[in-house]
């Protein structure tokens, strides 16, 4: 009955307000006479017509023209990011390339029309200031990463490094400066505003790109990391205020004259530090326990970035330095960070940075270099570059006791420039201080530069080599482990310690946990980190084995598990899986065909290996891809049981012989006891004997039909083949792994 009421009531209130629509405006129409004498309506083009001319003034309007740019930008930004990822190149190689590609150097000169329908040169202005804010939100999450702690901790080293790694790179970029001022400089510009501009460009590290580095080759733990890290946080530091000198001297005209903004500039910095960071010191306590932000300590916070960012470009030392205090001075407190960060960063990465690739593309005319000279300055500029970066970093590293591999890591490390590079460019070409064609060669320059460093450190690794595999040679077993969580991290630690015999000097358990890509948030990744690694650190000093963990951001997860355990001298890989609802299910063949589609490069792989999309699915997608893709032994776990006490063998495939060795070590190392079922016939009865003349109270044998709920039930672990699980699988047995763990192996 209500509901009808409802209807009656909806219907009786939208007739009669309409009825008074319609009276008003007929009543309405009667005033037009003394207002509207003599009217032409606009009819000369047809309806279809109008609709076109309007249709084209709103895709022309400048909210359209910015949406359609971001739009593109983003899109195209993503595309050439995912590319170079696959070709093992930070993501922002292939984001500062795709700048390059909508300037006028790709889209603009093949082109032209697309280029000044989508970038029209009034529309630039937007374009760049809202990029101006992706930086400045870019820079005050770059001032947050730092960890001044660990800059305290390695400051001596990691300052010699790195101030060795300015001031020789800045000498030759003065020095430089000299041979190419008369040539290059733009006119009225003074000597010293352009060779310090030439010599603070040679001498910037990217700290985002080489924390990323780091943290994707597994290094975060190294000395070869820690350091690293540390050399690029003071080089960041120290570079940043000494860009902020430049400019002002730049913006004064003379030394002299920047004396004032530098003072004004310190006292600043002082305020930022003395006063300001103890209060928000205060603050960040609050939220150390975890607890969420709230909107007011958010605008609270937001307005310190913002008037920062103003006072010290009043100043005259630009707006991206008083980002960059403003998140050096932000609580320090992990969970604060990393909780701040992720409000901040996704907006800057995702949507406003790639607009400043963009428009540093836009300004990047590589056609501008047209001549063999000109190509010649520019290989020029860029050795100097990374001969003083290079060079600089490794021989001061050497200097202060770090091995020459190491040495020549950080040196190509610390060569790399990335997105700080193109900051500081743009900022000299806004000031006037750079022409069109040096800068350029610079942007080329930090391309190159950023691109040669995965190669260089692949080069490095590759040289020092022989000497690892040397040490490699004395271990014996050497497992891989490959977890998610901490829990399934400790299951598959407990099984490796029931596979490695005594002694356990001879042994060696890699612990790898990959995590998928998230940007800047180091505070986040580092909290994620303990947490996992803890107690698989606590677990295997209390079975005493020889663990290491790599913990590392990963693309493509299963694919990276793979490559690692093929490319390193690993016997075994061993990965743990819960059994999936939709395992050998037709939902389960539908999910793992649509997860190929959505990543075209499996798509691709799956039909060129003429694989049937529609195969039964044993395992998920990842497990698959892993048994695949990996060319040495895996184990994959189901764990039900955490003991090993009793441990069935069956034998449903020919193939099945391999299986003994590992039954063989659970006897030796866990004194476990095994049941063998011959269900497949094979020939390998002697084999067996051999193990239970050896072990005479460990082995028992069991024919098919003695295979029953009861003995199930006393068993504690399933030690079965890929291809026997598959037959169980297919055969739509449930038996097995309800109750007990399971082992599936893949020689």
């Amino acid at each position: 009955m209500k509901k009808y009421r409802s209807l009656v009531f909806y219907t009786i209130v939208i007739a009669f307000f309409s009825l008074i629509i319609f009276f008003i405006l007929k009543k309405g129409s009667i005033l037009e006479q003394d207002k509207v004498i003599n009217f032409v309506p606009k009819l000369t083009a047809s309806n279809w017509g109008q609709f076109k001319d309007t249709l084209w003034h709103n895709v022309t309007e400048p909210l359209s023209i910015l949406l359609l740019q971001i739009i593109t930008i983003i899109i195209v930004s993503r595309i050439f990011g995912f590319f170079f990822k696959k070709i093992g190149q930070p993501s922002v190689i292939g984001e500062i390339i795709a700048g390059v590609f909508l300037g006028p150097s790709f889209v603009g000169m093949y082109l032209p029309e697309v280029s000044s329908f989508l970038f029209p040169h009034e529309s630039l202005g937007n374009l760049q200031f809202l990029s101006q804010i992706g930086l400045i939100l870019f820079m005050f999450v770059i001032g947050m990463e730092l960890d001044l702690n660990v800059l305290r901790n390695k400051a001596h080293d990691a300052v010699v490094i790195s101030h060795s790694s300015i001031i020789i790179p800045f000498s030759l970029g003065i020095t430089l400066s000299y041979f190419i001022y008369s040539e290059f400089a733009p006119a009225n510009v003074h000597f010293l505003s352009f060779a310090l501009f030439i010599g603070i460009s040679m001498s910037i590290t990217a700290f985002p790109v080489l924390a990323r580095i780091i943290q994707e080759r597994g290094l975060s733990k190294t000395r070869l990391g820690t350091i690293s890290i540390t050399c690029a946080a003071a080089d960041d530091i120290t570079a940043w205020c000494l860009l902020a000198a430049v400019i002002a001297i730049v913006k004064a005209g003379s030394v002299i004259s920047a004396l004032y903004t530098i003072a004004i500039a310190v006292i600043y910095v002082l305020i930022m530090i003395k006063l300001v960071r103890p209060f928000f010191r205060r603050i960040g306590e609050k939220y150390s326990n975890g607890e969420s932000v709230s909107k007011s300590a958010v605008a609270l916070f937001f307005t310190t970035l913002l008037i920062s960012s103003c006072a010290t470009e009043i100043i005259g030392i630009h707006a991206l330095f008083g980002a960059f205090m403003a998140g050096v001075i932000m609580p320090s407190h992990i969970n604060f960070r990393s909780t701040f960060i992720e409000k901040v960063e996704d907006i800057a990465l995702v949507l406003l940075l790639p607009l400043f690739f963009v428009y540093t593309g836009l300004r990047t005319e590589i056609g501008l270099l047209n001549s063999p000279e000109l190509w010649k300055t520019c290989f020029i500029v860029a050795g100097v570059a990374i001969a003083g970066k290079f060079l600089g970093s490794a021989l001061s590293a050497r200097y202060v006791g770090q091995s020459w591999k190491d040495s020549l890591s950080i040196g190509a490390l610390m060569n790399t420039r990335g997105l700080m590079e193109l900051v500081v460019l743009n900022i000299g070409y806004d000031l006037g201080v750079l022409s069109a064609e040096i800068f350029t060669m610079l942007v080329i320059m930090a391309l190159l530069t950023t691109f040669m460093t995965g190669p260089a450190l692949d080069l490095i690794e590759k040289l020092f080599k022989e000497k690892d595999k040397e040490a490699d040679k004395k271990i014996q077993h050497n497992i891989l482990i490959s977890f998610n969580t901490a829990d399934n991290g400790i299951s598959l630690l407990h099984l490796s310690n029931a596979l490695i015999p005594p002694p356990r000097e001879n042994a060696h358990i890699t612990m790898l946990h990959l995590f998928p890509t998230n940007g800047l948030n180091q505070y986040n990744q580092q909290e994620h980190e303990k947490n996992s690694l803890a107690p698989i650190e606590n677990e295997a000093q209390s079975l005493n084995l020889p663990v290491s963990v790599t913990f590392k951001p990963s693309l493509d997860e299963d694919m990276e598990i793979s490559k690692i355990a093929n490319e390193q001298n690993f016997d075994l890989l061993l990965v743990s899986t819960e059994n999936s609802i939709f395992e050998g299910s037709l939902l389960g063949k539908i999910l793992g065909f649509t997860s190929k589609v959505i990543n075209p490069e499996r798509f691709v792989e799956t039909f060129s290996k003429k694989d049937s999309p529609f195969d039964v699915f044993i395992f998920n997608e990842k497990i698959n891809t892993i048994l695949k893709s990996t060319k040495i032994p895996v184990g994959v776990y189901m764990q039900k049981q955490s003991r090993f006490d009793h441990v069935f063998v069956p034998f449903l495939s020919s193939n099945d012989s391999f299986l003994l060795p590992y039954a063989q070590k659970f006897i030796q190392n866990h004194n476990s006891k095994i049941t063998f079922s011959d269900m497949a016939g094979i020939e390998n009865q002697q084999e067996i004997k051999d193990i239970e003349q050896t072990y005479p109270d460990h082995v028992s044998f069991l024919d098919e039909e003695e295979i029953n709920k009861s003995f199930i039930n006393n068993q504690n672990l399933l030690l079965i083949s890929v291809d026997s699980w598959k037959k169980l699988v297919e055969m739509k047995t449930g038996r097995f792994s309800k109750s007990l763990s399971i082992l599936i192996i893949k020689p």
